[in-house]
């Protein structure tokens, strides 16, 4: 996985609250096993009308905003458990997701994949859709070692957060199984002093 560690960006406003994983990435797309190519069918029935043009009133199909954070209304991810969510979305670039509440499953697929899932109060999250609102090059900081969300439209800042270890992974770019194999050492130390 890549680092995470400060990433300042423009952002992509979704004020729709409730998006569940069906509307992330319909059931139709579910059929790969590997993470690549699922970034094309993020939000497939609202980017693409039937004979697969894209809809110009979808905000992904709209060039006025790009970037690489998404930013959403309340209750982002709900839903069935599918990992294929978290797979559209950082494969469609996106980098962080910043919401006022994220279903749990989600959140933790999302963490596992190296999407960084963002939790704000719900007046910070409105001052985020006004500020893009009001100009859509405006960019927020997310500095994931200080556990804060900037504004940087009205330097305003939250706090937020994440769990220990989750973080950790972020910062290193490691996957569970890299964070294992990065702990080797101290396994093969701890083994060859217990006696079984």
């Amino acid at each position: 996985m890549e680092k995470f560690d400060i990433l300042t960006s423009t952002y992509v406003p979704l004020p729709i609250e409730n998006v569940d994983t069906d509307q992330i990435i319909p059931a139709r797309f579910l059929k790969a096993t590997d993470k690549e190519g699922f970034g094309k069918n993020l939000f497939a029935d609202w980017r693409y009308n039937k004979d697969g043009s894209p809809k110009a009133d979808f905000v992904l199909n709209n060039p006025t905003y790009s970037g690489e954070i998404l930013v959403a209304g309340k209750n982002f991810g709900s839903g069935s458990s599918r990992e294929h969510a978290a797979w559209a979305v950082g494969g469609y670039g996106f980098r962080a997701v910043v919401s006022s509440f994220f279903a749990d499953i989600f959140k933790n697929n999302a963490l596992n994949n190296g999407v960084l899932p963002v939790i704000v109060s719900p007046e910070f999250l409105a001052e985020i859709f006004k500020s893009v609102n009001e100009d859509p090059k405006a960019t927020l900081t997310i500095n994931l070692e200080a556990q804060t969300i900037t504004n940087n439209t009205t330097n305003k800042s939250e706090n937020f957060d994440i769990n220990s270890y989750k973080k950790e992974c972020l910062l290193k770019g490691l996957d569970d199984i890299d964070y294992l194999l990065s702990k080797k050492d101290q396994i093969e130390e701890y083994e060859s002093k217990t006696i079984l």
